[in-house]
């Protein structure tokens, strides 16, 4: 009989005598408990999983520190059935490589990614009960599947749950697979690749053990108590197989406190394994909460005085100014056919679209006679037509000034496709033929094997001239001010392949040159009709690569789906030269390392659709699947999927499966990513259509890497069915 194997009926005995117990817990004040992050990342105890699920679009960023384990990771409530975390772990007692010349002294960098699913949500009788999935992808070090359920009794959170892999070690209960199938007794120990695949042969396998624990908030709200029993008994974990350190527990029970230093924030401590202090600190906001604050012009209130008796006597400088300053529509031409006035611009200024046209149709109800009887919006992007909105001036004008309470500004409002040029008189021409302006660039990769964080800090310059209304003459300058890339090895990593350096080779580019032309191109636009618009363009079209290329796009109006496709032939730019480009595949630079190939006349491109759910369980997300040939000449499918919060921030995760084995690719085994974009007006006190932008992978290697394009059509058209434009749902 194995002595350290609970039987399923004395471990449920327990807990149904402590629940009964805590079911009297009335008596303590009204509960205020929420889930806390656990030292993985992810709702949970410490070491520990439960149930629970975060608030939708919660956003935690936390660090957990112990003598063998630094912790950092990031956990994102995308669905409120899903818990999304990244995490990189450095084990203290080992070296990232046994090469100094490689890595130096940074430690071993473990890349991991969590996910857990909601199963079932708590009921009066029933416990929230998930399944998840620890270093998903991962190198196998963290590993491991579980099912927990957690039930709340007054100020008191439960767990109870299953574990296997890395959850499952301590192996006090038999595995109930295992008596489905034999598969399922023995873990497979191999895994896949170097780190990046999906290793599903192992889920669910192997010993198993179960977990428990308890959350106490205290009468003192800030501060909560955490007590849980470890499934883990650390004879796998990785210091103690690759470097013999003794992490052999004490006990099983490991206890902690939490203090909630406010809504933004959590510091803990605890005592793990009867011999161990861990510390974590938890950032956290919430993406659906975020709310923006503006000190903007106030609508527009009838003024009919202000009416000009006649089209010949309107102020068409004051009313083109108007537009721009308190509707926020740029480059604004203002045309007159007849009856109607067309104006033409660019919205720059509100993501809501409703209050830039309800704002439009008073300025122009405030200026224009009544012998205009149709006000025509036609929002435009790069010169290209998006979308027209046709306003009943007369309808307009009276439910604006009477408010009528069965009727609304938008009944008088009409969104159109774009029709096609008619005769018309320009009244107001705002076309600014020379644009320029200076933004900060960020450029990171964080757990390299030379240093875990490398970055560049820099400015980017940037220049446009409209040769005519489709072409278009840009050039961007970057200044590199700060970087540590000078830290990046040219050498190839020992996991290295002849695959050509498409991105690994960015050091060249970054750190030895504090001046670069990031882009020179000319490229021209055109709309076709009918949700149909084109771009040809050529140059030098990114930081590391030069050739031309063009680009279709189909996207109807206000519909869920578009597809587009593209094709390029580039070839890589010689970082030695500001204008040059290797005109040999192979090339053997000494201050590059050793011999490597370049990219020379690569052919790349992709078809890509895009797709925004209408189901209820993916709310306001983005599918963009690609299929297509990569800059390396590998090819296969880019995946990409985003969520959009009610703030309007949106989260996204990318990933590129192609024909190179894991070993040809190297370390990672398939190149992935992580986005969030940020509106601009949730962070400033004005609004405006902008968006801040922050992209990190994991790890930089050079298949299923994709051409930096300046434009990207489905980006460019987004007013048609609008997706980075959608309007802020907080309330």
């Amino acid at each position: 009989m194995n002595n350290k194997r609970l039987t399923p009926s004395i471990l449920s005995a327990a807990i149904t005598t402590v629940l009964s117990t805590a079911s009297y817990g009335d008596v303590f004040k009204p509960a205020t408990l929420t889930p806390s992050q656990s030292d993985f990342g992810g709702v949970g105890l410490m070491q520990m999983p439960t149930g629970r699920m975060a608030a939708e679009g919660e956003f935690s960023i936390n660090g957990d520190w112990t003598e063998h384990y630094h912790k950092y990771n990031v956990s994102l409530q995308l669905m409120p059935w899903l818990e999304t975390t990244i995490r990189y772990t450095l084990v203290q007692d080992i070296l990232y490589s046994s090469d100094p010349s490689f890595s130096g002294d940074t430690k071993y960098t473990d890349k991991g990614i969590d996910f857990k699913i909601r199963l079932l949500e708590e009921g009066d009788y029933l416990p929230e009960t998930s399944v998840g999935f620890r270093d998903f992808g991962g190198t196998g070090l963290f590993d491991g599947e579980f099912v927990a359920a957690t039930k709340r009794f007054g100020n008191f959170d439960f767990t109870l749950g299953m574990g296997w892999g890395y959850l499952g070690t301590r192996d006090n209960i038999a595995n109930p697979f295992c008596k489905m199938s034999d598969g399922y007794c023995t873990r497979p120990s191999d895994t896949k690749g170097s780190g990046g695949m999906v290793d599903y042969e192992r889920w669910f396998k192997g010993p198993a053990a179960l977990f428990g624990g308890i959350e106490y908030q205290t009468p003192w709200q800030p501060l909560r108590l955490k007590l849980e029993y470890d499934s883990n008994d650390y004879s796998q974990d990785f210091p103690v197989v690759r470097a013999g350190v003794d992490m052999t527990p004490a006990t099983p029970w490991n206890v902690g406190a939490l203090y909630r230093v406010g809504d933004w924030g959590d510091i803990r401590a605890s005592y793990q394994r009867g011999n161990a202090v861990a510390l974590g600190v938890t950032l956290r906001t919430n993406f659906n909460d975020t709310k923006a604050y503006w000190l903007d012009e106030p609508m527009p209130e009838p003024r009919p005085a202000q009416v000009a008796n006649s089209v010949d006597k309107v102020d068409w400088d004051k009313l083109a100014g108007e537009l721009n300053t308190i509707a926020g529509y740029d480059d604004v031409a203002i045309q007159r056919s007849g009856d109607t006035v067309t104006i033409v611009g660019k919205q720059k200024k509100y993501r809501n679209r409703d209050e830039a046209r309800e704002r439009a149709g008073r300025i122009l109800a405030n200026h224009l006679p009544g012998e205009i009887t149709t006000y025509n919006i036609i929002e435009t992007n790069l010169n290209l037509p998006q979308t027209e909105t046709q306003i009943d001036a007369d309808s307009f004008k009276q439910i604006a000034q009477q408010q009528p309470l069965d009727r609304e500004l938008t009944d008088a409002i009409l969104e159109k496709e774009v029709e096609g040029k008619t005769s018309a008189e320009t009244e107001f021409d705002g076309f600014d033929r020379l644009q320029y302006s200076f933004r900060p660039t960020l450029a990171q990769s964080i757990g390299s094997a030379e240093n875990f964080y490398l970055y560049e800090l820099g400015i980017d310059g940037t220049a446009d001239v409209w040769a005519t209304k489709n072409l278009n003459l840009s050039g961007t300058l970057h200044l590199n001010v700060v970087d540590n890339y000078d830290k990046f090895n040219y050498i190839v990593p020992p996991d290295g392949t002849d695959v050509p350096r498409v991105r690994t080779l960015f050091r060249a580019y970054v750190s030895d040159n504090a001046l670069w032309v990031k882009n020179l191109q000319a490229t021209y636009f055109q709309e076709f009709g009918n949700g149909f618009y084109g771009q040809a363009y050529g140059g030098y079209l990114e930081t590391m690569f030069a050739g031309a290329g063009g680009e279709l796009l189909y996207r109807p109006l206000n519909k869920n789906w578009a597809i587009s496709a593209d094709i390029n032939l580039v070839s890589q730019r010689d970082p030695r030269s500001a204008f040059g480009v290797f005109d040999q595949e192979d090339q053997n630079i000494p201050e590059f390392g050793r011999p490597f190939k370049a990219a020379v006349n690569q052919t790349t491109g992709f078809v890509t659709g895009y797709y925004m759910p209408q189901w209820s369980f993916l709310d306001s997300t983005l599918f963009k699947v690609g299929f297509g040939q990569f800059l390396a000449g590998d090819v296969g499918t880019r995946l990409d999927f985003s969520k959009q919060f009610k703030s309007g921030v949106i989260a996204g995760a990318y990933a590129s499966f192609t024909n190179l084995s894991s070993e040809e690719f190297g370390e990672g085994s398939f190149t992935k990513g992580f986005y969030v974009s940020i509106p601009f007006d949730i962070m400033t006190v004005k609004p405006s259509a902008n968006r801040a932008f922050f992209n990190w992978q994991p790890l930089t290697r050079d298949g299923g890497q994709m051409l930096g394009r300046k434009y990207e059509l489905f980006s460019v058209t987004d007013a048609r069915s609008p997706w980075t434009s959608r309007p802020s749902k907080v309330e």
